[in-house]
């Protein structure tokens, strides 16, 4: 819980126990800690580097724990400064970036990153550094970069960052899709899916882009494309992707109440069905995704078209867009 202000776990411990007993010798702690005599010594030096232990002037050999409150105290304030000063640096990088990127070289419009991890990191900083709008294409063969590897979607939602996804169908199919499609919704993200994506695309705030460069042999790699021309293409192939996307939206969001003479509409699962059904699922696939009997999807799709008094699924997909059953944009 220290680690924020330099503590490791061993100089934590360290000084948790000390503060427990309020003064000890070096023995004592040791057995306390569990660690032998050299290393409970070494970690009482460092908190005394820290400020939080001090060697007894009446007792030679025992050691006394700093104040929290005030010990702390300086060290979070000191800390704070530091972030302060780190922040005015960072503020004044971005400045002098903008004014040299105001007339970028042709050669400094598009970087290459090389390697799995660097490409993974690159994507990582395209998020935790968007402020308005993330547009991704998803396909569903992932080289360096997965859904799961970490939480940036999560932490750029919390922070307004606004999402636009669409998917390739496959991405459905895969294990986890839509336990992964699930949650981007819950962060009210707007998802949509087509057959096939032309390729995996990131644009962050319209002004930077990742595209893979895929190969079979080489180690993964990706196009860092900055505000071009380019750029410009790339957002436009995306915005065409979208445009022709099939708009999906999964849980009780549409599900309407039981009416007073008992008839009701769509629940939350008749919902979650229909969405993948136009998404283009099989009624098997769409079981498995779902977690449901085939046969249950199959009378959940018949009752939709009874209440809609349509025959057709054809028939019942327009019904459901007319309704708003299902999201149109």
């Amino acid at each position: 819980m220290l680690a924020a202000i330099g503590l490791d776990e061993a100089h934590e411990s360290a000084y948790r126990a000390l503060v427990a007993v309020g003064a000890a010798e070096v023995p004592d702690l040791a057995r306390r800690l569990a660690l032998g005599e050299y290393d409970t010594e070494r970690a009482l030096r460092g908190l005394e580097r820290h400020g939080l232990a001090a060697q007894s002037s009446a007792r030679p050999g025992r050691w006394v724990a700093a104040p929290p409150g005030v010990a702390l105290g300086a060290l979070l304030t000191q800390q704070r400064h530091e972030l302060d000063k780190a922040e005015l640096a960072a503020a004044q990088l971005a400045e002098e970036y903008r004014a040299t990127a105001a007339e970028p070289a042709v050669h400094d419009l598009v970087e290459v990153v090389i390697g799995a991890a660097a490409v993974s990191q690159r994507f990582l900083q395209l998020q935790l550094g968007a402020t308005e709008e993330v547009c991704a294409l998803v396909t569903g063969t992932p080289v360096a970069v997965t859904g799961g590897e970490n939480d940036a979607e999560e932490q750029a939602a919390r922070r307004g960052v606004r999402y636009r996804v669409v998917l390739e169908r496959a991405v459905l199919d895969q294990p986890d899709g839509i336990t992964e499609l699930t949650a981007a919704l819950g962060r009210d993200e707007q998802v949509r899916v087509v057959d096939k994506v032309p390729t995996k695309l990131v644009v962050a705030d319209r002004t930077l882009a990742l595209v893979p460069l895929t190969s079979h042999t080489a180690e993964p790699a990706a196009l860092v494309v900055h505000a071009s021309g380019l750029l410009e293409l790339l957002r436009g192939l995306f915005e065409s992707v979208w445009r022709d996307a099939l708009p999906l939206r999964l849980g009780a969001s549409g599900a309407t109440e039981r009416a007073p003479d008992g008839s009701d509409g769509p629940d939350a699962t008749d919902l979650e069905v229909l969405s993948l059904l136009l998404a283009g699922q099989t009624d098997a696939s769409v079981a498995k995704q779902l977690d449901l009997g085939l046969r249950t999807v199959q009378r959940r799709v018949k009752r939709l078209m009874e209440l809609t008094g349509v025959t057709t699924r054809l028939q019942l997909g327009w019904h459901a867009y007319e309704r708003g059953w299902v999201a149109r944009s």
